[in-house]
């Protein structure tokens, strides 16, 4: 049915129709970071829901296996990672905030989870035999029983896990929903959204599989790198350099480099200060591995999802580096997605609109159609000016063939 005809039958309906769209808008403002955030796991979660839908026939079963292998893996890192930064931001700038008796956590326990060589030692047997596994549980429940904020932590997590769950699950019969009441089957408006779900499904899965991938392999690879490194030598905060790696790889062009490049030159420079040169095959070895095992493998093997197909480079880069300061921590997903649908928009709609074809003229820039005026009022006057002993010859001739006539008749006079 056509817009026309839908507001002119049923304008109450329309209305209550863009009241409840309304509504709807303000809800999700209002939680705009786990709407986003969901649908950044929707999107990281989708092929791989694709491929396991395709042989266990089960959407249900499919959507919740895609979204505990890639979501539980990738908070399990983070949540390492915050424990880690924690320790850090305590140890350089001694905020007592961010203690282990503030997080609820034993501080013995915390000082062993939040140490990379500890999970390498076989002191790390204790996770299985229950005296450490247990420390960690009545850390958890201490947690629970002091800070509220777990609790809303579990919330938001739940919220996200269950809106990507029913996108990936139900994504089809909506897109279903929406062809046969609009009508959008072979419209710019179908061509518009497969154009931002194509792009926003590159972003954001290549973004997500290439940060899990490359801030494990950091992680594991600086941890056992830390075990051989010599005294004096090793990497600062191995884990935390592995995290941070994978978190730059988000970052279009440099990625991870920023990371790696200063802790490799601040690593030389101790070396030659405190050993005199003797550990600086170590850096070299740091060096090999960053470049090698943590930056070219993943980025060979993700390079054509890591981007949007038509998605300028340094436009996504932008996006990356401006969204958290405009919106905040949602900005970094919710910057890429605007972006992506600005850019669909100019190339898809734009040209379908065909704004310069309706008038040659119109389309010219203020100069050229002043030349243009100018031009043809010169041939008009040109044209006016050559047309003008065209009409005295024939006035001449006419003259001419009256007196001849007049004389004509004259003679047939006299003769009669």
């Amino acid at each position: 049915m056509a817009l026309r005809s839908v507001v002119r039958d049923h304008p109450l309906w329309l209305l209550a129709g863009i009241v409840l769209l309304g509504a709807i808008g303000y809800v999700l403002s209002s939680f705009i970071g786990l709407v986003v955030v969901g649908l950044f796991v929707y999107y990281a979660a989708r092929p791989v829901y694709r491929r396991l839908v395709d042989r266990i026939d089960h959407p249900t079963v499919a959507a919740g296996l895609s979204i505990i292998a890639l979501v539980l893996p990738a908070f399990l890192l983070v949540g390492y990672a915050l424990l880690i930064v924690s320790r850090e931001l305590r140890r350089l700038t001694n905020v007592a905030a961010l203690g282990p008796q503030q997080l609820g956590i034993d501080p013995e326990t915390y000082s062993r989870l939040t140490d990379p060589s500890f999970l390498l030692s076989p002191e790390a047997r204790e996770l299985v035999t229950g005296e450490l596994s247990g420390s960690i549980l009545q850390s958890v429940v201490s947690l629970a029983e002091t800070a509220t904020t777990l609790g809303i932590i579990l919330i938001n997590l739940l919220a996200i896990v269950v809106f990507a769950f029913y996108l990936l699950r139900d994504d089809d019969r909506l897109a279903g929903w929406i062809h046969t009441n609009f009508d959008t089957r072979e419209t710019v408006f179908e061509e518009f959204l497969q154009a931002v779900d194509r792009d926003l499904s590159s972003i954001f899965f290549g973004n997500i599989l290439n940060a899990i991938i490359t801030g494990t392999i950091a992680v594991i690879s600086y941890s056992v790198l830390n075990v051989f490194a010599p005294a004096g030598a090793a990497i600062p905060a191995a884990a935390l350099v592995g995290s941070l790696a994978g978190a730059a790889s988000l970052i279009p062009i440099v990625g991870m480099k920023i990371i790696y490049v200063p802790v490799g030159l601040y690593m030389a420079v101790r070396g030659v200060v405190t050993t005199g040169g003797e550990s600086l095959w170590f850096v070299v070895l740091f060096a090999i591995v960053s470049v090698i095992v943590v930056d070219s493998i993943p980025d060979f093997l993700l390079r054509p999802y890591v981007s949007g197909k038509n998605v300028h480079i340094g436009s996504l880069m932008l996006a990356y580096i401006l969204g958290p300061l405009f919106f905040g921590w949602y900005g970094l997903f919710l910057m890429p997605a605007l972006l992506v649908v600005i850019v669909q928009f100019a190339v898809v709609v734009v040209p379908s609109l065909d704004l310069g074809s309706s008038s040659t003229h119109d389309s010219q820039p203020p100069l050229q159609r002043f030349s243009a005026a100018v031009a043809a009022e010169v041939d008009s006057e040109t044209t006016a000016t050559s047309s003008t002993p065209d009409a005295d010859d024939g006035s001449t001739e006419a003259d001419e063939s009256t007196t001849s006539e007049s004389a004509a008749d004259d003679e047939s006079a006299t003769e009669s």
